[in-house]
């Protein structure tokens, strides 16, 4: 796992300068890369790549970055792994090797077949910059459901790009303007999800595609290699045929091979365990082909509303893991607060951030690489809000729309009548999950907009509908962020074996019926589950991997809270209606009304825009 970053600056391009800008540029994601750092100038087209290596695959100098290929034609930076890299080498058949790393094997692909046809094989985890020496292109690429990040954009006239915006920032040309829509997104959601990034001009490589930009022409296209969109039409007309235990058999397997392929890895390799359906998956797979003991760890909480500990250590116990647990308190958060804002780069606010960036720090004392259970709830049913929402909706859409439209413009506006106006159920589930429901306008001259489309077809289940847009929108902008950023501040590489091509297809031409078997949610996942690990150690409510915010801001958090809620420095930010939040604030420190997930929004937002304002 590594850190990538560049830009393109053809119009005063100065090596002596470029290069202490790459430097500063590459070492401020110094955290994603410690072992080893890199970089490459091409003062002809004023191109500068950085990089900070992580060393997983291939310790040695062999796996440098930047690297060139052997013709000379082709220059890398690769974040990420290609778990069948070593298949990809016994397809190339080349002679001579100078290493064992991935990066080297990408290189050889994409002499022989380009860019595109490399990634349709590759199975894996990444974000590429690579530059055409021949062509003068420079092609960035992500992978499929965007687990490594990558940014993009012109700003000032240079050309960015890189895993992290806080890059950006150390290029003294870089201006640092707030995106007024992504932020009203953000307010509404606590994160920022789409195209577009926290600054104006700056852009998210799309999950799945391969952005290039001609050095010559400045001209800058976008294909995809790759499509959810695709995947599902396609689910569509080839729905899985056999039986509900054939279809177990076939997952089984290809969990068996994603998890036996994520553990290739140089280094000492854990992983994450809740307690819940599944991370235990993951690890009973891993155990079960670990001839020692797999390293989990898990975080527990004092109050035992939030706590799953026990529950991960009894899972673990019954594996016998080599387990390790920490448990944390207010004094525990308080001290991870203040990093917040650089962790996440953007304003970030799911509050299960925290126990997640101090998982990650007592696993990153252990391993270097840890595998999760993240995505499981998105491609196999397991989130009760799907039929939740679903049943709601029913009753909703009852009343037909235009009657609904107008009871909006008629009524006081509140969390009632925002919901009435919804068109469909992707945008009533959307509307469920924000934060500031009675609230539309609350950043000024600007209103959230749904940033992921409804999908075209009629043929999918309301609750496939829903999937569809957690897959493409909350997965990558919320849960993968959160466990990538959080897993790399502590030099830590995260895998999701979930997210292996092959089972998103495979999960996507599932039937409901199968995924949900009348009320068990994740039912092919729990069937796998339970030839590991007994029904009586994983058979309760699902709880999710929260904190106890709402308590928390109420008593230890509250004066730093305080500080950055005041009515002065609300005015002062700018951007905010500050009688809303001063009016939540005040509702949830009176015990009135529970606000905490609105105003952790609002407040992680303010943190990270006093640390990055210019």
């Amino acid at each position: 796992m590594c850190g990538i970053t560049g830009f393109i600056n053809k119009k005063s391009f100065d090596s002596v300068a470029s290069q202490e800008v790459i430097m500063a540029m590459a070492n401020k994601i110094a955290h994603r890369g410690p072992d080893d750092a890199g970089y490459w100038l091409n003062e002809e087209d004023g191109l500068a790549f950085g990089h900070r290596r992580l060393s997983i695959i291939d310790l040695s100098q062999a796996g440098h970055q930047p690297m060139m290929s052997e013709s000379g034609n082709y220059v890398i930076i690769f974040n990420g792994e290609i778990y069948n890299h070593l298949e990809i080498r016994d397809e190339i058949a080349k002679a001579h090797w100078r290493g064992t790393s991935d990066t080297e094997t990408l290189l050889a692909g994409i002499e022989l077949w380009g860019l595109k046809k490399v990634l349709e094989k590759a199975t894996g985890m990444f974000a590429i910059a690579l530059w055409d020496k021949k062509n003068k292109t420079l092609s960035l690429a992500r992978d499929r459901i965007g687990e490594k990040p990558l940014y993009y954009g012109w700003n000032n006239g240079i050309f960015f790009f890189g895993s992290e915006l806080k890059s950006f920032t150390s290029h003294p040309s870089f201006a640092a303007s707030v995106n007024i829509e992504s932020l009203a997104y953000y307010a509404q959601h606590g994160f920022v999800s789409g195209v577009e990034s926290i600054y104006d001009g700056i852009k998210r490589v799309v999950p799945g595609s391969i952005v290039v930009i001609n050095a010559n022409t400045e001209i800058v296209s976008n294909e995809p290699y790759w499509s959810l969109d695709n995947v599902v039409s396609d689910s569509v007309n080839t729905r899985f045929k056999g039986t509900a235990q054939e279809a177990i058999e076939e997952l089984e397997s290809l969990i068996i091979k994603s998890v036996s392929q994520q553990m290739l890895s140089d280094v000492s390799l854990g992983a994450f365990l809740s307690g819940g359906i599944d991370s235990s998956v993951v690890v009973s797979v891993m155990q079960s082909l670990s001839p020692t003991p797999v390293k989990t760890f898990t975080i527990g909480f004092g109050e035992q509303k939030y706590n799953e500990a026990p529950h991960a250590k009894a899972v673990a116990d019954h594996l016998k893991t080599m387990h390790t647990e920490l448990y944390i308190n207010p004094e525990n958060a308080m001290s991870v607060i203040p990093d917040l804002s650089d962790i996440y780069d953007e304003p970030f606010a799911d509050a299960s951030q925290i126990p997640t960036v101090l998982v990650s720090k007592l696993a990153r004392q252990h391993v270097t690489v840890a595998l999760s259970g993240d995505a499981g709830d998105e491609l196999f049913c397991g989130y009760d809000r799907y039929s939740n929402v679903k049943q709601s909706w029913n009753k909703l859409s009852s009343v037909p729309f235009p009657l609904r439209r107008l009871a909006k413009f008629i009524l006081p506006a509140n969390r009632i009548t925002n919901g009435l106006a919804c068109a469909n159920i992707e945008e009533f589930g959307e509307f469920i999950n924000t934060q500031w429901k009675g609230d539309p306008r609350l950043v000024k001259n600007a209103v959230a907009k749904p940033v992921y489309e409804p999908f075209k077809s009629a043929s999918l289940e309301p609750e496939e509908r829903l999937m569809y847009q957690d897959t493409g929108n909350y997965l990558p902008d919320d849960l993968l962020v959160k466990v990538d950023r959080a897993a790399m501040f502590s030099s830590l590489e995260t895998r999701v074996p979930f997210l292996d091509h092959k089972i998103v297809e495979f999960a996507w031409r599932l039937p409901l019926s199968i995924k949900r078997k009348g009320e068990i949610n994740k039912w092919p996942l729990k069937t796998i589950l339970y030839k590991h690990v007994p029904q009586s150690i994983i058979n309760r409510p699902k709880m999710g991997f929260g904190v106890p915010l709402e308590h928390w801001l109420r008593g230890d958090l509250r004066p730093w809270a305080e500080d950055l809620l005041t009515e002065q420095n609300l005015k002062s930010v700018g951007f905010f209606d500050h009688k809303a939040i001063r009016k939540a604030w005040m509702e949830h420190t009176s015990g009135k009304y529970d606000r905490h997930y609105a105003l952790w929004t609002i407040l992680m937002f303010l943190s990270w825009f006093q640390k990055n304002k210019r």
